[in-house]
């Protein structure tokens, strides 16, 4: 732990004195705020704070938090975050990436940064749609979607974001919405206080070229009825009186069933702690369309070794028993050539 005093701050000395230029009633508004009151609750300076962004409406989220920040390449926001967690360990370095910049050009780097979980927290705006291009298909949208790119109707199986996360062995995995700044603040929270990758998407909704995509779930009067919030301990239940409930069969299939008719007991208790991702995997898989009930919050929370300080500890002991490195002997050491 450092000794360092944080001084106290408010959501305006995080806010940048950029103008926000994303489509009036975008949902990116929503996040922005929600990360921007959540900063000074979190103990940390906004001197040793970084966001790191790819390509895409979201990516321009650096320009408007008052922090260290860098707007990057396409898809390799990740990449760019590994290493500078590696370089400088103490910083709190988030990353702010959307479905396409995320899933399609950067769907490498995300991966290898979940599976070495690397201490980030990673954010991804999913709007199942390419916004700042204007329209296209993304690696997110459903099967049959009419987009500029896809006239008759797209063929592509769409990816869903978790269990991408979850099968990369993401450490930490979870769902929020940009209608709900209380629960996104409170799952960002989680998020950030885990200790190593932190994978959270948030249906976001792009009001010109998507609108309305996850208003069967998301919208106020849809959330009764669809919505599922996660509680790690508790029987998994949703519905205005908790009438309805998630059980797991004798097959292993979970399966949405009635209260009344099952009882309590037969429910599905969450274990956001699980260590073999099944479980949080089938969550994820619940909702088989955007007008079904759909799991919110954490699905997943476990620790496991953490990349950038296992990094740290390999320089430390490699010091220890060499002394200090020898860069033009390791330049020439091993096998060299010639080229005439």
């Amino acid at each position: 732990m450092s000794d360092t005093i944080v001084p106290i701050t408010t959501k305006k000395d995080w806010t940048s004195d950029q103008e926000v230029r994303w489509c009036p009633g975008c949902g990116d508004y929503g996040i922005l705020q929600a990360v921007q009151f959540l900063m000074p609750e979190l103990g940390v300076s906004r001197e040793n704070t970084v966001f790191v962004s790819g390509i895409g409406c979201s990516s321009r989220f650096p320009y408007y938090m008052n922090t260290y920040g860098m707007h990057s390449i396409h898809g390799r926001a990740p990449a760019i975050a590994t290493g500078l967690k590696v370089a400088r360990p103490d910083l709190d370095v988030w990353v702010v990436t959307g479905d396409g910049d995320a899933l399609s050009i950067g769907g490498n780097h995300l991966i290898h940064a979940l599976r070495r979980n690397v201490n980030l927290t990673i954010l991804l705006f999913n709007n199942r749609i390419y916004g700042l291009t204007k329209g296209q298909f993304s690696p997110t949208s459903e099967l049959g979607k009419v987009t500029k790119s896809t006239p008759m109707g797209s063929v592509d199986p769409p990816f869903n974001a978790l269990n991408v996360a979850i099968g990369a062995e993401a450490s930490f995995v979870a769902r929020t919405h940009d209608l709900d700044r209380k629960h996104m603040m409170e799952t960002f929270r989680a998020a950030h206080a885990h200790h190593g990758a932190s994978f959270v998407e948030i249906y976001q909704n792009c009001n010109v070229f998507n609108d309305g995509a996850f208003d069967g779930v998301t919208a106020k009067q849809s959330r009764p009825a669809n919505m599922i919030n996660l509680v790690h301990g508790q029987p998994i239940q949703f519905g205005a009186d908790d009438e309805r409930g998630v059980m797991m069969g004798a097959d292993g299939q979970l399966r949405i069933v009635e209260v009344a008719e099952v009882g309590v007991d037969a429910l599905l208790v969450h274990d956001a702690h699980r260590s073999d991702p099944s479980l949080a995997f089938a969550l994820a898989r619940l909702n088989s369309d955007d007008r079904s009930p759909t799991p919110f919050g954490i699905f997943r929370a476990v620790e496991r070794p953490e990349y950038s300080s296992a990094v740290a500890n390999q320089v430390m002991e490699a010091s220890a028993r060499k002394g200090p490195g020898d860069l033009a002997g390791l330049l020439r050491s091993g096998g060299t050539w010639f080229v005439n």
